[in-house]
């Protein structure tokens, strides 16, 4: 049953008593029920508001796919894995590098090659990375 419907069963009931309108005891269950009928009627434009909003939430979403479809095209962009020409995420990549020594296999972050030598964990002997441009795009003369 419906909200509503259970005020409308309430007062209904309350009708059905026969109460004496000047008790006391009348007039609050009927403050009662007008403030349960305020409520309701509360709710249900609260409902037609968020109805509406989401209408209108909708058509935004489809406007702005429509323009995020007309402003990116991939066929536009020169992919490069450098970060001088793209607006890569901030996310570490990460890069399995074998100890020559020992054999050991270990995983390092992009700073951890940045910065060129780290001891490895397993035997001690100093691991050195060379960077090497793969990206003609960015090369300074």
């Amino acid at each position: 049953m419906e909200t509503i419907e259970s005020l409308g069963y309430l007062k209904g009931l309350l009708d059905g008593l026969d109460l004496d309108a000047n008790k006391k005891e009348t007039k609050v269950f009927n403050a009662i029920v007008d403030v349960l009928t305020n409520i309701c009627e509360d709710i249900d434009d609260v409902t037609e508001g968020m109805e509406l909003m989401a209408e209108q939430i909708d058509a935004v979403d489809e406007d702005l796919a429509e323009v995020e479809d007309y402003l990116i095209d991939d066929d536009d962009f020169d992919f490069c894995d450098c970060d001088d020409c793209c607006d890569c995420d901030d996310e570490c990549e990460e890069f399995e590098v074998e100890c020559p020594l020992c054999g050991a296999e270990i995983t390092v972050d992009e700073e951890t090659v940045l910065s060129g030598t780290i001891p490895c964990p397993n035997c001690g002997e100093m691991l050195e990375f060379e960077i090497e441009e793969e990206c003609d795009c960015c090369d300074e003369d």
